[in-house]
């Protein structure tokens, strides 16, 4: 594996913007002014300016022949504001100090650093002692005793080096080393104290070993290593370039080279061995030739653009996305047992920055098994939460474990809603419900039985939205998607201020304790607050009541109170479940059905009955007045032809 050129923009100029930004700070007198003119005119200056302009260096003076533009900055006080300015633009630091004058270098850790912390400037360092020329030889110290302390002490230095603008030593360098910590971080690749490549460094390198591993025989051939070659570096590899690579793995690590060619932990070997050596263009070639940007992630340039969708439609996995999925779950499922345990889904998403589902919302939000195990269904319901949620985000994960298919074929945009309820049928396999309801009604539970937890008698209050997922098997053999979203009570009122916060919901449904009347009052009340809602915005949703806790003992008037209002607002009566005994009284299955039809279960506030027949009066009228007009015409045109019969009879 040779190393190679491969540029990059810098993060200011991610797609071949401006290129790279150098700020050389540092205190005055320490030659800030002398190395800039000296690096871009190639002499050193006999009159130098207190102030340079913004100085562009030639493209051809560094292999990458990415533009740089170095930035000279004051050093007194009352310029500190352009100061901070310039070093938060800043794509790399130059810090200086003068070889010849130790204050200037103890300055670095006492004020110039942590100044860099405070202001926030996370970008790479690069430490440069100018005046090389006028240090004291009578006390020589090297570059390596001087810095090491303060590089202990500031890890985000990247490099140090010494230097004379008067004699020409090492210029060109310094700004060499400051490009190529942008172009080339060391950061992302390789953590420094432990000595060994980061972990999302690994996980992108192992995603490249896979997608070169043609025959999928764990190694690389000859063959398949001189493809990569000529993929990532434009030139083939010598047959004794080849075995010279696989001598210096085997050398340092046996298990790097087998009978079928080099290993994954070769691979990865070599690449240690190219950062140690100070080579990172050659594995950043690699990466951006595989499409990672900085942050170790798939670029942009990768991904769909943006998703284009109105308020009321949704996005979906497409059967050859489901197919896919259904064949890698295959795939990882070592023991055949039909779930993937936690360690198996660890290895499916090893080729990814990290696990997608590690954190909320996906986390717990699928069925498992006591020991974490994740059926098919969990699998594909976990993916359609993800898709449903945020589906940039599961086409670069779909990338990630191995979708080769265009991306855009991974994904639908669904009908919208509103034609959806004319045809009186909708064509999603994914449903998002909302889970309306006060304190203690019994959300959380429902949100537990869905995916198979045991009933918990301690009670705890959920305080930010919460989904569940799974598969709900329908009359016929079909199968649906069903997201349950919790909503807290606390939080109805921030998402009903937004017009289109129902636009997302394809049912909703109100939980209330049926032995508790304050909670069936509450709920009642959610309900017109969420029915009047969707009425104002023309974002009217489907409604079910779930009568909670149906092993108590009702509140006197449940029953009549109940029937009243699902009559009255023309929807279904409350559906009784118990969560403690198991018993769900087929509600996932009405939940879904209801959805299936989202022109029926339409709840009607009083506010919006009134609004309704306002509407037909006006209607009634509107008609009454056309049709008196065209009475009216035909009486005039009628007249007009007895008229004119008359006047001919005389």
């Amino acid at each position: 594996m040779a190393g190679g050129g491969g540029g990059a923009a810098a993060k200011g100029s991610s797609g071949g913007g401006r290129g790279v930004r150098i700020v050389v700070a540092g205190d005055r007198g320490t030659g800030k002014s002398s190395l800039i003119v000296t690096a871009a005119a190639e002499t050193f200056p006999i009159n130098v300016p207190p102030l340079l302009p913004p100085t562009r260096l030639p493209e051809d003076l560094y292999p990458d022949r990415v533009p740089v533009t170095i930035i000279d900055t004051p050093s007194s006080l009352e310029n500190r504001g352009k100061l901070a300015d310039e070093l938060k633009r800043a794509d790399a630091v130059v810090l200086t100090y003068a070889c010849d004058q130790p204050a200037t270098l103890d300055r670095l850790s006492t004020f110039w650093l942590p100044e860099l912390r405070r202001l926030e400037v996370k970008v790479p360092v690069i430490v440069v002692g100018c005046k090389l020329d006028l240090r004291d030889e009578q006390n020589p110290m090297s570059l390596e005793q001087v810095m090491s302390p303060i590089m202990q002490q500031f890890r985000e230095i990247e490099t140090c080096i010494e230097c004379s603008a008067f004699k020409q030593i090492q210029v060109p360098e310094v700004f060499y080393y400051a490009q190529k910590a942008v172009l080339h971080p060391t950061a992302p690749l390789f953590d420094q104290e432990a000595q060994t490549l980061k972990p999302r460094c690994v996980r992108a390198l192992k995603r490249i070993f896979i997608l070169c591993d043609h025959d999928r025989d764990g190694a690389l051939s000859d063959a398949e290593l001189n493809d990569f070659q000529v993929k990532c570096f434009s030139a083939p590899l010598q047959p004794s370039e080849i075995v010279g690579v696989k001598r210096v793995v085997q050398e340092k690590l046996p298990e790097g080279v087998n009978d079928r060619g080099l290993t994954l932990t070769g691979f990865l070997f070599l690449h240690a061995l190219f950062i140690e050596k100070g080579r990172l263009e050659t594995t950043w070639t690699v990466l951006r030739k595989f499409g990672y940007n900085n942050d170790i992630r798939l670029s942009d340039d990768q991904l769909p653009p943006p998703i284009k969708q109105a308020p009321d439609q949704s996005v979906e996995l497409t059967g050859e996305a489901v197919d896919f999925l259904r064949g890698i779950f295959l795939l990882f499922d070592i023991d055949g047992d039909g779930f993937l345990k936690p360690a198996e889904l660890e290895d499916l998403f090893s080729t990814a920055p990290e696990g997608p589902w590690d954190e909320a919302p996906y986390k717990d939000a699928a069925e498992k098994t006591a020991l974490g195990g994740l059926s098919l269904d969990g699998f594909l319901s976990e993916w359609a939460l993800m898709t449903r949620l945020d589906p940039i985000r599961s086409i670069e994960n779909l990338l990630y474990v191995g979708y080769a298919s265009d991306p855009s074929s991974a994904i639908r945009i669904t009908r919208r809603r509103r034609i959806d309820r004319k045809r009186q049928q909708s064509e999603r396999t994914v449903f998002q419900c909302f889970v309306f309801g006060p304190k203690k009604a019994g959300k959380s539970a429902l949100l537990n039985a869905f995916i198979g937890r045991p009933f918990s008698e301690i009670y705890t209050s959920t305080s930010e939205e919460r989904y569940a997922v799974n598969v709900v098997d329908q009359p016929g053999g079909t199968k649906k998607t069903l997201i349950l979203r919790e909503i807290p009570e606390d939080e109805v009122q921030k998402l009903l201020s937004k017009k289109d916060s129902l636009a997302a919901c394809d049912i909703a449904v109100f939980v209330h304790d049926s032995s508790d009347e304050h909670s069936w009052k509450r709920t009642t009340e959610l309900l017109v607050e969420v029915a009047g809602h969707g009425e104002a915005n023309g974002s009217e949703v489907p409604c079910l009541i779930v009568a909670a806790k149906d092993d108590l003992n009702p509140f006197p008037t449940e029953i009549q109170d109940s029937t009243r209002v699902s009559q009255d607002m023309g929807i279904e009566a409350p559906i009784p479940l118990s969560t403690r005994l198991g018993d769900f009284n087929t509600v996932f299955h009405r939940i879904v059905s209801a959805a299936e039809h989202p022109h029926l279960s339409i709840p009607e506030t009083e506010a919006g009955k009134s609004r309704k027949q306002y509407n037909r009066l006006i209607n009634r009228s509107l008609m009454c007045v056309s049709v008196g007009a065209a009475v009216a015409v035909v009486g005039f045109a009628a007249y007009r032809v007895y008229a004119a019969r008359k006047n001919a009879s005389n």
